[in-house]
């Protein structure tokens, strides 16, 4: 009678058993962990390779009458960044993947050349020493990791003077050097920005970028003069130059770290 009982019990027991786990509540699936946020504040710096070319021609300085053909001269070499910024990534519907910011950096510059003058046999060592940048961007990120960018704004950039060498157009017994210059111009530029959240990085919100930059610079009238006393020798050089840099570098953002909102 009793192995009966017991019979009837386990057998209610598995029938039981299935539909009280059905009444059960199912536990869902944790959500999807959020995106971190790329807005925040950054420094950067890096190496890279630029080249310069310049457009010119002779003139009288006192009238500005063009003296000879126009030609181009040009140099090459490494130069350095250091910057900073600040980004907000939008983080709202559509526009979640979208990131603008503004930033400001400086090149630390060797790009050396030599420069021709137009009017006579006459040539002299050129180069580009440091130029600055200020502007802004807009990204779009192809990844949760991986920004590609657009920017552009207001540049600065300097040349040493050229003190020349050989017989000028006017023959005279002393050096002649052209003046310093420093030109003012605008730039645009792109690139990409890829976030460097492996494991094994011990630096957190480190970043790797690599940007193209073009940069076109007023044309100036710089004069040339006489080295041993300074006098002005009555001819100026009409300069139209432009440069073109590549870098790439580290990003750090100090403040990198906040889920946004919206997820990819």
């Amino acid at each position: 009678m009793k192995k009966s009982i017991l019979g009837v019990v386990a057998i209610g027991a598995l029938i039981a058993g299935p539909a009280m786990a059905a009444d059960m509540p199912v536990k869902a699936p944790p959500p999807p962990p959020l995106a971190a946020s790329w807005t925040g504040c950054y420094i950067d710096g890096g190496v890279g390779y630029g080249a310069y070319s310049t457009d010119s021609h002779s003139e009288s300085t006192a009238t500005l009458v063009p003296i000879g053909a126009q030609v181009t001269n040009g140099g090459r070499g490494w130069l350095g960044r250091l910057g900073g910024g600040c980004d907000y990534q939008l983080g709202v519907g559509s526009f979640r993947n979208f990131v603008i910011g503004a930033f400001g950096d400086y090149d630390f510059m060797s790009l050396s050349g030599t420069f021709g003058d137009p009017s006579g046999p006459v040539t002299g060592s050129e180069k580009e020493t440091g130029a600055w940048y200020v502007g802004g961007r807009l990204g779009y990120l192809v990844t949760p990791s991986l920004l590609g960018y657009v920017d552009g704004g207001y540049t600065r950039t300097h040349f040493n003077s050229i003190s020349f060498n050989g017989a000028f157009a006017v023959p005279v017994a002393t050096g002649l050097a052209l003046s310093a210059n420093t030109y003012n111009g605008w730039f645009i530029g792109g690139g990409t920005e890829y976030a460097l959240n492996m494991p094994w990085v011990p630096i957190r919100g480190l970043f790797w970028r690599t940007e193209y930059r073009f940069a076109r610079y007023q044309s100036a009238d710089v004069p040339i003069f006489v080295t041993a006393s300074g006098a002005p020798f009555g001819v100026s050089e009409h300069l139209s130059p432009y440069v073109q840099t590549v870098t790439s570098g580290l990003v750090w953002r100090f403040n990198f770290g906040g889920p946004i909102a919206s997820r990819y």
